[in-house]
């Protein structure tokens, strides 16, 4: 079973910016891609943002293109997302994400994760 930590949520006024952490105690971490997803008040989980295990490629959600960004730090075993100008429609809880097949180069959808963070709120004021 992986475990996946996450931190760094929080409210904060629109145009803001938030970091959010995960940890990932005790895995391989290097060969498995992460994700990030966010999921709305009675709205369907979404992708937001991936990276692969190596930190070369990396692949965006079009409502976060140019505002966030994902990165990793394979020598401690976290991924983090950096928010930037935020808006209040990217108020949700968002989650850590890892899929259990390294074969994967990148995170793209829900059908590829088998492990989930407890998830960290975000909440953005007008």
């Amino acid at each position: 079973q992986v475990q996946l930590v996450e931190s760094g949520g929080g409210l904060v006024q629109a145009g803001g910016s938030l970091r959010l952490s995960c940890a990932a105690p005790g895995r391989t971490f290097s060969t498995y891609s992460m994700a990030w997803f966010r999921q709305a008040p009675g709205k369907a989980r979404e992708f937001v943002a991936a990276i692969s295990g190596n930190g070369v490629y990396t692949n965006y959600a079009a409502p976060v293109k140019g505002r966030f960004t994902i990165s990793r730090d394979n020598a401690k075993n976290t991924v983090d997302l950096q928010m930037n100008s935020l808006k209040p429609e990217d108020t949700s809880v968002y989650y850590c994400a890892a899929p259990s097949n390294r074969g994967l180069l990148v995170v793209r959808t829900t059908r590829d994760v088998t492990y989930w963070g407890q998830g960290t709120q975000v909440t953005v004021s007008s």
